[in-house]
């Protein structure tokens, strides 16, 4: 890639790898990271070929997902298209509509503004299959402020033409892709957005891996894109959920009752109730729970946490729940360093948090979402925030169009 391009926001047209089966619902999965053990195999019980055993075929196992990759190739199972394209890509279901452009992102790009941090675990293990397969197997999601001529063109297309992929999976949402292939339309969304910026809403850990794959490399080649989901935000407002935390190795009587010296700690018999008075706090605050009484953290100790902060960082930045949680609740109150294998994450839902937090003796600790605003804020500052702090949606479906660059 030119190092003029590095400088703008590029989306280019690739060869699309896409499923050629009956059911193609029943081939496609939620993304990576959101597949439990118990859906992940709910997923290969519907069909033989479903796209998960690409995404997850576990550690060390990187050479069979290449394997199965080339099979599939091999067998018509999956083809590849004969004109590269950008893809419009519709989801839609109960209460919401989005609509974007799936294409080849510029990997390195001063416009891709990343908001959240990594982890190095999940980077080696995307770049391990990445380097295995050789393929963008799923999108990462990005958010821009459009209005241009590709937003327009986005909903035109939508609007006017018959699509490519017309299927409806088993959570309710419906999904359709189209393939825009023509030359002068590709060049007016390549205008359109070279003096933009988009922030990463989902696959920090995935364009993380773009980027190191990018750096195996000396010369140009298909490793300087990445394959994603570009989504108008002014068009299409995302949904921002909560990243939910437990603790298996903190009982949660231990959790509250050291948390008294730093908080105003509530107690209830009942988790709804403690779940209402989170949905309406004004500042920093936690519910903790699993067996037991449920207890409702407010008004931490400001000197306390002021303490915790470290130099240099934004007030926006050193006031946002998942900071408070990372740098002051997790270490200083409770003497837990916010890793991997100490701390695990449930996305979105409180009630599976509690039951896994139950299922290990810990506690649950449930949060309230980050506000849009305040993401964007800190993104724009050149800030980052901890890991797993935002969960934006509505994500794409993985396995409807994957990238090769075999087909590059």
């Amino acid at each position: 890639m030119e190092s003029s391009e590095r400088t703008g926001l590029v989306l280019r047209p690739f060869r699309g790898v896409r499923f050629a089966v009956d059911d193609l619902g029943a081939v496609t999965s939620p993304p990576y990271d959101l597949i439990s053990p118990e859906e992940f195999r709910e997923l290969l019980s519907r069909h033989p070929n479903n796209v998960a055993r690409l995404i997850l075929p576990g550690a060390g196992h990187y050479g069979e997902a290449r394997a199965e990759l080339s099979e599939w190739l091999a067998s018509g199972v999956l083809t590849v298209d004969s004109l590269p394209a950008l893809y419009v890509y519709e989801q839609s279901g109960v209460g919401f509509l989005q609509r974007g452009l799936i294409g080849a992102l510029g990997v390195g790009s001063t416009s891709v503004l990343p908001h959240e941090n990594v982890m190095p675990g999940p980077v080696a293990d995307r770049l391990a299959l990445m380097r295995a397969t050789q393929a963008n197997l799923e999108p990462i999601f990005l958010l821009y402020e459009g209005g241009g001529t590709a937003s327009r063109l986005v909903d035109d297309v939508a609007a006017q033409r018959f699509p490519q992929i017309d299927v409806r999976t088993r959570d309710g949402v419906h999904h359709r892709l189209w393939a825009l292939t023509d030359p002068d339309e590709i060049a007016a969304v390549g205008e359109d957005l070279r003096d933009r910026q988009a922030l990463i809403a989902d696959g920090h850990h995935r364009y993380a891996t773009y980027e190191a794959l990018r750096t195996d490399h000396l010369g140009p080649g298909p490793w300087d894109y990445g394959l994603a989901y570009l989504v108008d935000s002014t068009h299409y407002p995302p949904e921002l959920r909560a990243i939910h935390r437990v603790i298996p190795a903190l009982p949660l009587e231990e959790a509250a009752a050291r948390a008294k010296g730093a908080w105003q700690v509530h107690e209830f018999a009942a988790l709804e109730d403690a779940l209402a008075g989170l949905a309406t706090a004004t500042g920093p605050a936690f519910v903790l729970a699993g067996e037991g009484s449920s207890h409702l953290l407010t008004d931490p100790d400001p000197l306390q946490v002021e303490r915790a902060m470290p130099p240099g960082r934004s007030a926006r930045w050193r006031a946002l729940p998942t900071s408070i949680l990372t740098l002051f609740l997790l270490p200083k109150v409770w003497g837990i360093d916010d890793s991997e294998d100490t701390v695990l994450v449930v996305h979105h839902d409180p009630l599976a948090a509690v039951r896994l937090a139950q299922r290990h003796g810990g506690t649950a600790v449930l949060m309230n979402p980050l506000s849009t605003a305040d993401v964007l804020t800190v993104a724009a500052q050149g800030e980052r925030v901890p890991r797993k702090s935002t969960s934006f949606g509505p994500k794409p479906r993985t396995g409807l169009v994957m990238r090769t660059f075999a087909a590059e």
